[in-house]
């Protein structure tokens, strides 16, 4: 059995919950378990940095038990709406809850949960397998996301797992790997949303209590009623700030069905994500979203209509008023959170809400008047004005002289760079850091073709940079 390190901190909470919320599962059997990536800085913070590589494929390749924590994986069970029609045959049909640790540096309970591990009873006709591309784009955009600020999951390990697949959407026989994830829980909308359809009531209330107890202690209101309401306002706060975080970062998740929202507010689960080139509200991710349901405009819309589908499970526990209470401070959350973020990505410090409404309503009616590259524009006015000479020096030049940059330039005009900004950050004096879709093929297409993992290596250190830059590696972070 593994030595961990005395710091780690495992636990089983999430099997209190019982036999009713999840499936015991075993792991499938890999032909063979090449690392081909280890998350080192958050290994360390849980306090699994110390293992060896032959430990760490043992554990994230092999699946054997992490001291202290379950002695067998669990499948979670959950239902969900996809693409607004309700699927009730949901579940983890390609993944299971395989430990859960708490977080050094502030206590949180964390899970690490798997992507690919094999075939589960909701696996229905899936193989339970997933694809080293798909295992690749998901430790890019986890990475990219997390060091633009947005409150992610993180890709923990992949292992390339020896197998063939057969898949519709990229060539094939594909390579094939397994994921572990490493999230601030695994708790869906869709958990809630199966025992309402199963009119267990019961359940509904344990699994509200399991979480508020679980995640969020202090929303522990005596009277259940006042609980739920409680626990919806802050999914609903905390749900409309990651949907600003994306649209901050020009991300675009492609698959937001409510299996897919996290009740700590976390995104996860990255499927067909793409970043925008520029600005543009229609633009989708998924090749099969052929109504544009989950644009990037339209993702606001689509996460409170999910948060509807919450409100609608705890109808059993609070009156209809106080929840649609809750529900309608998702708009104001939403804007203030959007604000938030959009200074934090231009690293100035807050200001008074005239000036905060003036440089938010500037920038995206430059963004979408001009079409201006959307990382860019963020990389360029790092720091405000007093970013001016760097970014009148490079590539998107002609766009900050013309007219329709002129009121951003009037806003920016007096907001100061934040405290800890560091604009002078050897970042700022090469090029963002982009995952447009043909700079993910580019990375993708030498592996695919000669086993060359020195691009997507390049890609992470300079993600590794970025995130340097901002503030939010997990070690400054924290």
């Amino acid at each position: 059995m593994t030595e961990t390190a005395a710091d780690f901190r495992p636990s089983r909470r999430h099997a209190d919950l019982g036999p009713e919320f999840f499936d015991v599962v075993a792991p499938a059997r890999f032909p063979q378990a090449v690392l081909r990536y280890r998350n080192q800085p958050w290994a360390e913070r849980v306090g699994l940095g110390g293992l060896s590589e032959a430990d760490w494929v043992r554990h994230f390749g092999r699946f054997e038990p992490l001291p202290g924590s379950f002695p067998e994986p669990l499948a979670l069970r959950y239902h969900g709406h996809q693409f607004r029609s309700y699927n009730p045959d949901l579940g983890d049909g390609r993944g299971f809850l395989f430990a859960q640790m708490h977080d050094r540096a502030d206590g949180r309970l964390l899970d690490l949960g798997t992507k690919g591990s094999g075939r589960t009873p909701w696996s229905r006709s899936g193989d339970g397998r997933l694809t080293l591309k798909g295992g690749v784009r998901e430790v890019l955009a986890t990475a990219l996301l997390e060091a633009q600020g947005v409150h992610t999951s993180k890709s923990f390990s992949l292992i390339e797992t020896g197998e063939s697949l057969e898949r519709g959407d990229e060539p094939s026989p594909t390579r094939s790997a397994v994921m572990v994830r490493l999230s601030h829980g695994h708790i869906r909308i869709g958990s809630f949303q199966r025992f309402l359809a199963l009119e267990q009531p019961d359940n509904i209330a344990k699994l509200l209590d399991h979480t508020i107890a679980t995640h969020r202690p202090e929303l522990w209101r005596e009277a259940v009623a006042d609980r739920a309401a409680a626990f919806l306002g802050d999914v609903v706060r905390r749900v409309a700030r990651t949907g600003a975080q994306w649209a901050a970062a020009g991300f675009v998740h492609g698959v937001l069905n409510t299996d897919n929202i996290n009740v700590t507010g976390e995104s996860f689960d990255y499927g067909p994500w793409r970043f925008l080139p520029h600005y543009d509200p229609d633009f989708t991710a998924a090749y099969f979203d052929t109504s544009g349901l989950y644009a990037f405009g339209r993702q606001p819309e689509a996460l409170f209509w999910n948060l509807t589908r919450l409100a609608d499970c705890l109808l059993t526990l609070a009156p209809q008023a106080a929840l649609e209470a809750e529900l309608q401070a998702f708009g104001p959350a939403l804007q203030d959170a959007f604000a938030e973020t959009l200074f934090a990505r231009l690293g100035l410090a807050p200001a008074d809400e005239a000036r905060t409404n003036r440089l938010v309503a500037a920038i995206w009616r430059y963004l979408a008047e001009s079409r201006a590259p959307f990382e860019r524009f963020f990389f360029d006015w790092y720091g405000g004005l007093a970013a001016a000479k760097r970014a009148e020096a490079g590539p998107s030049a002609a766009l900050y002289a013309s007219e329709a940059f002129a009121p951003v330039r009037a806003a920016l005009d007096g907001l100061a760079p934040a405290a800890g900004a560091r604009p002078d950050h050897p970042y700022f004096s090469g090029a963002p850091c982009t995952l447009l879709i043909e700079e993910v093929e580019a990375l993708w297409a030498p592996i695919a073709d000669a086993d060359d993992w020195s691009a997507l290596e390049a890609k992470l250190a300079a993600i590794g940079l970025m995130a340097d830059a901002y503030g939010t590696a997990p070690s400054r972070a924290a």
